[in-house]
């Protein structure tokens, strides 16, 4: 609020209080007003007396209030009563200003918001220390420590009492993904050289193709041991220089490349030649190998594995060291895989013992009986670790060929699910077929413009077939179940299979497989069995229109159309 000045002036007001009020003991002046004495011709008087005094004092107030109002109506500067009596006559000094007396400043204070400030320490001081607030203060703070072991037992009984996450097992780079068989350059690619190779390396990833398995290239005229040259690209496939930028290439994408040094890959009379010539074929291989492990490849493929083991074993000993020990220049391990034309299980796996190769390629896949298939299957994964099971249907050829243009999804689904490493030819995952002893030449999205109406309609199959492979590819390289889980055999007859994969506490999968010509129902048993829910859904089917995706089926009454397959999964039920 603003400071107001209040100029109260009380001169005048005492001057008439004093002209009103008789003076004591004074006689009548020469000014003083006649008596009641008078004479008859005296005009009227006032009336006398203390009425009169009282009235004239009280008429002196109110004329003092009044000229109190008119003064604070006036400007606060001298000579107001000189205005009053008008100017001063001629030679007359004017009256000097007169003093304001009687002038009161107030001020008032401005009406403030008052602010909290609180206690100040002396405050706070003396109140501390009074024994309520002592009490309090002991109070919260036991409380506050039984809180927070209360917390903490509960954290540690939570702990204590949850299930334990299953310790990941140890992996190779093989298991991360299907391998991708390229054995020969010219009919891969457009191009027909090992730079169409790589000009082709983005439809593998598109695939999720974890490595390549590429070759044989060296120089290798049939049946001619002595012209063999390992280090030597040879002019069908290109050159050393394409063999470095493709694999360079590849690296970039996380593709590994495996070669196949293979040694009479072109001839008739054995990988490696005639008995006579294993022990100098192996020493030329061993000293090819540094080489090609120098250029940076990630493995070496050989077929006829179980001959050079046995004939020549010292030297097989240190082609396995070669390839399989890691160096300061490459410390990732590399794969040694063997190829055998053996179909039985337990050859396989003798195989597998005595050659020592990290993955071995066969044909235990290939028997048309679905019971003798399980159970070679669980006698591998019984036997072994998963790092060292090949899953395909032979050495060489195509799944369209090997089982039939209507199985090639259903043998994708099966080699993408089983627990180990999936290999493929090129062209499986459109369903190429063999052209006799000759290899197909691959098809591929350019080409379509050169095929009439009904090999476009084909390849409209061949191009769904794709899409199948490469979803099925993608979902085994995100889950666990898929990529390294366990293998439970659910059921088992000569047409039909289906089995579990399941990891801790991850989602399990269920695979489920007919073979016959007309539908089946699969009766799901065993140990494995009594843990299946009663529903279950459809992730990926054979056949879209029977069992769509994300639809639902139930695993009591699962039925499966002529050459259908269906991966189903659920949840982890604790």
């Amino acid at each position: 609020m603003n400071t107001e000045e209040t100029n109260v002036d009380l001169k005048d007001a005492e001057t008439k209080d004093a002209e009103a009020a008789p003076a004591p003991d004074a006689g009548p002046g020469p000014d003083a007003v006649p008596g009641p004495d008078v004479g008859p011709d005296a005009g009227p008087q006032e009336a006398s007396g203390p009425a009169a005094d009282a009235d004239a004092t009280e008429a002196d107030v109110s004329e003092a209030d009044l000229d109190q109002e008119d003064q604070e109506k006036q400007p606060m500067t001298g000579g107001g009563a000189r205005a009053q009596d008008g100017p001063p006559a001629a030679g007359e000094d004017p009256d000097p200003v007169p003093e304001k007396n009687g002038t009161v400043k107030l001020k008032i204070p401005e009406d403030r918001e008052e602010k909290f400030t609180g206690l100040n320490k002396e405050e706070l001081m003396r109140v501390a220390g009074t024994p309520g607030w002592v009490r309090t203060r002991w109070a919260l703070l036991v409380w506050f420590w039984l809180c927070w072991f209360g917390l903490l037992g509960g954290a540690v009984l939570i702990v204590l009492q949850a299930p334990r996450c299953r310790e990941l097992p140890a992996t190779s780079w093989w298991s991360a993904g299907p391998l991708y068989r390229v054995s020969d350059t010219w009919a891969f690619s457009p191009a027909h050289n090992l730079k169409g190779v790589e000009q082709q390396l983005a439809h593998l990833s598109h695939m999720k193709v974890r490595g390549l398995v590429l070759g044989p290239v060296h120089v290798a005229p049939a049946d001619d041991a002595m012209a063999l040259r390992f280090e030597e690209v040879s002019s069908e496939s290109g050159t050393l220089q394409q063999f470095r930028e493709l694999l360079q290439a590849a690296h970039e994408r996380g593709i590994s490349v495996v070669l196949d040094l293979t040694p009479n890959y072109r001839g008739s009379s054995g990988s490696w030649f005639s008995n006579g010539s294993v022990t100098n074929v192996a020493e030329r291989l061993k000293a090819a190998l540094v080489f090609w492990v120098e250029q940076g490849v990630d493995g070496v493929q050989l077929s006829g594995v179980e001959r050079v083991s046995r004939v020549v074993p010292s030297l097989w000993t240190d082609i396995r060291t070669i390839v399989q020990n890691g160096t300061e220049e490459t410390p990732n391990k590399r794969v040694l895989i063997g190829v055998t034309e053996r179909t039985s299980a337990e050859d396989v796996s003798a195989l597998l013992n005595s050659t020592g190769v990290d993955l071995l390629v066969s044909g235990v896949l290939l028997p048309a009986d679905a019971t003798e298939r399980a159970q070679s299957v669980q006698l591998l994964y019984s036997t072994h670790s998963q790092q060292r099971l090949a899953w395909s249907l032979g050495g060489r050829g195509h799944l369209a060929s090997l089982a039939g243009p209507a199985l090639v999804r259903l043998h994708q689904l099966l080699l993408l699910t089983l627990p180990g490493t999936p290999v493929f030819t090129y062209g499986d995952e459109i369903g190429l077929m063999d052209e006799g002893n000759k290899f197909p030449r691959m098809l591929w999205d350019s080409d379509k413009e050169e095929l009439n109406g009904t090999l476009k309609e084909e390849w409209a199959g061949r191009r769904s077939c794709r899409r199948f492979f490469a979803a099925l590819s993608d979902l085994r390289g995100k889950e666990r179940s898929l990529l390294f889980g366990d293998f439970l055999l659910l059921s088992n007859s000569s047409s039909s299979l289906a089995y579990l994969r399941v990891w801790d506490q991850s989602e399990r999968y269920l695979a489920a497989f007919n073979w016959a010509q007309e539908a089946a129902a699969l009766q799901l048993s065993g140990p494995a069995a009594a843990a299946l829910p009663r529903r279950a859904t459809v992730v990926l089917s054979t056949d879209g229109d029977a069992l769509p995706a994300d639809s639902t089926v139930d695993l009591t009454e699962l039925r499966l159309g002529p050459g259908e397959a269906a991966l189903l999964r659920f949840p982890y039920a604790g």
